[in-house]
């Protein structure tokens, strides 16, 4: 139990001053993973597995008085919670309905306010769709594609950036049909569609066999383009899909340079560019049937690593001053060699950085 191990350590070999430093970037840093663990699984598996002290460890921590702390863990959970329940991650309503009912309990019915929203959005869209599909029934086309539609409301839900990108027509027939269905049965309101939140399932044909490809709404959207066409160049592909040109990087990078290459692309160099060719493989193989290929995440630019370094709180501290500053702290006594393992294992640990200008100074990372 990480942090109750750090805390230990904080009070027996800090004072008080650096102990609440390191105190405060375990805080920040652990309380995301422990956020993954109990939002990837159920509390019916968190406490089978005999994990609810670390839950409780959670709690109190969002139990005090730190407004970060809180931040994070809000943060955290609305973000992780968002992706896992537009994936159709979650497994038991039962299991997320004890979240909620902890998570208010410790933190008051403000916090979880948005998060129940969240579930609220997902259960109604869940009967929308059936609705919807008992209306299909009554046209007179058919459409091969089985489509789902979750309808969020935007203020419980993290904010995502929009896109206008041009979608294959059978899409456009499908959004166009359940637009005028929704409008019919809520009138007042206004759809804003977010094709970056879709994922689908495509059947692809290959040489040697049929797949199932588990890939994204833009993903998909390329994909397609290769049932009318051998070979198209980047230039072609972003005339024909509108998607964002570093979108449309990141997304032929994972067709065309990922594990799971259903594209080939020429010339191989390490960025993508304007001129690259691609093609559709028709040789790929694979030992799944249905193949999941990820979306891909790019370097970030100079301007993104400039506000990510504005956003991470660092203190310098001198490594005399810091042994000085330990010895006086303990009221037992330490050998030189034993404080240098301890600062070893901050720095493994990604608590402390050496200055990269200086070897003599750390940083506490935050």
């Amino acid at each position: 139990m990480r942090i109750k191990e750090e805390q230990e350590r904080s009070k027996n070999y800090l004072n008080k001053y650096t102990s609440a430093a390191v105190l405060e970037i375990v805080y920040k840093n652990l309380i995301k993973d422990h956020l993954i663990v109990i939002l990837e699984k159920t509390f019916d598996l968190l406490f089978e597995n005999r994990i609810g002290d670390e839950l409780g460890i959670l709690y109190n921590l969002v139990k005090k008085d730190i407004s970060k702390a809180k931040t994070s863990l809000r943060h955290f959970t609305k973000k992780d919670l968002a992706k896992r329940l537009l994936l159709g991650k979650s497994t038991s309503q039962d299991a997320e309905d004890s979240m909620i009912g902890k998570l208010k309990a410790e933190c008051g019915a403000a916090f979880t306010s948005k998060i129940e929203g969240m579930f609220k959005d997902i259960n109604i869209s869940k009967g929308m769709n059936i609705a919807f599909k008992q209306h299909l029934s009554h046209l007179t086309s058919t459409s091969l594609t089985d489509l789902s539609i979750n309808v969020l409301t935007s203020s419980f839900w993290p904010n995502y950036p929009t896109y206008d990108v041009n979608l294959p027509a059978e899409l456009i027939n499908y959004q166009i049909t359940f637009q005028k269905f929704y409008v019919a049965n809520h009138s007042g309101r206004k759809l804003v569609w977010q094709p970056n939140l879709g994922h689908c399932i495509v059947k692809a044909v290959f040489e040697n066999g049929n797949k199932e490809l588990q890939v994204s709404l833009f993903q998909t959207i390329v994909l397609l383009l290769f049932n009318n066409s051998n070979q198209l160049s980047f230039s072609e592909i972003h005339e024909l899909t509108n998607i964002e040109c570093e979108e449309l990087k990141r997304t032929l990078i994972s067709l065309a340079c990922g594990k799971s290459r259903v594209l080939i692309r020429q010339p191989k160099e390490k960025e993508v560019e304007q001129d690259d060719v691609f093609c559709f493989n028709s040789k790929f193989s694979d030992k799944l049937f249905r193949v999941k290929i990820n979306q891909i995440q790019l370097k970030e630019s100079v301007e993104e690593e400039q506000a990510t370094e504005k956003s991470v709180i660092k203190k310098k501290v001198n490594h005399n001053e810091l042994i000085s500053e330990l010895f006086n702290a303990l009221d037992i006594p330490v050998k030189p060699y034993d404080l240098k393992k301890r600062i070893e294992l901050l720095i493994e640990r990604e608590y402390l950085e050496r200055d990269k200008d200086d070897p003599s100074n750390y940083t506490y990372i935050a």
